[in-house]
């Protein structure tokens, strides 16, 4: 007897995998292209990534008011008018208000097919038509008097002054200045020697202390006596020697033997 041999198997082996196995091909009409980015959203629920699918499927100018779309699918009006409210939140749909020429008021529905335009347009401000600039005043300079009053409360906080007692006392300030009397000197004088209890007034206690210890002006100083000039050298008629004179002539030595003589 002779033993007989089975047959190989002809199939193949294949592998068995629990996962999707796509079967793809190509379509060459009537087709929509949707990016990854909406049909796999991790945010969105499967309602609103299909009702964004159909709608990018329709024709320019074709109604898909919620009544229409819950004409032609079984989610219902609730479930749909939450599936536009995603897609608007999520930059797929935009759903802005128009008032027409007639006066009526009517819905325009934009749809997008990538998010980020969406976001991008309506996070992009309006420019506002520019106002023609107008040149600032000069702010006026402040003077020495006022920045000693300003500079009061560094040397004591109760010496805290408003604005407006700066500008009512800096004149007084200005007073002494004037006088002479050095910024160090005025700020001594009115920051030593004050009372030890809270300071209500701060402005009437300074200005009590610039008017009543107001010191005098400074004497004149005396006028200057010039000495006077000596006279120019002149060249003596009769030796020739240099001598001090107001006009040209003879010195001393040769004036002398004339008059004897």
């Amino acid at each position: 007897m002779t033993d007989k041999k089975r047959n190989a198997s002809a199939r193949p082996r294949t592998r068995h995998s629990s996962g999707v196995t796509h079967v793809n091909e190509p379509h060459h009409d009537n087709f929509t292209v949707v990016g990854n980015h909406l049909a796999q959203h991790p945010e969105l629920s499967l309602v609103a990534i299909g009702l964004a699918l159909h709608i990018q499927s329709l024709p320019e100018g074709t109604p898909i008011g919620i009544k229409t779309l819950a004409a032609k699918f079984p989610e219902g009006e609730i479930r749909i008018a939450a599936a536009l409210r995603e897609l608007e939140e999520h930059g797929y749909l935009a759903r802005p208000r128009e008032r027409l020429q007639s006066g009526r008021v009517t819905t325009r529905t934009i749809s997008y097919n990538k998010p980020k335009l969406a976001l991008a347009a309506a996070a992009a401000p309006v420019p506002e038509p520019a106002e023609p600039t107008r040149p600032k005043a000069p702010a006026a300079p402040r003077g020495p008097a006022t920045d000693l009053l300003v500079g009061l409360r560094a040397h004591d906080s109760r010496l805290l002054l408003t604005e407006r007692d700066v500008h009512r006392l800096a004149p007084a300030v200005t007073e002494w200045l004037e006088r002479g009397v050095p910024p160090t000197a005025v700020v001594r004088t009115l920051t030593t020697g004050l009372p030890q209890e809270p300071i209500k007034h701060p402005a009437a206690l300074l200005s009590h202390r610039l008017t009543s210890q107001l010191p005098p002006h400074l004497p004149a100083p005396p006028p200057s006596v010039t000495p006077p000039r000596p006279d120019p050298l002149q060249t003596c008629d009769g030796c020739d020697r240099a001598f001090r004179s107001s006009h040209p002539g003879r010195c001393r030595d040769c004036r002398t033997p004339l008059a004897v003589a």
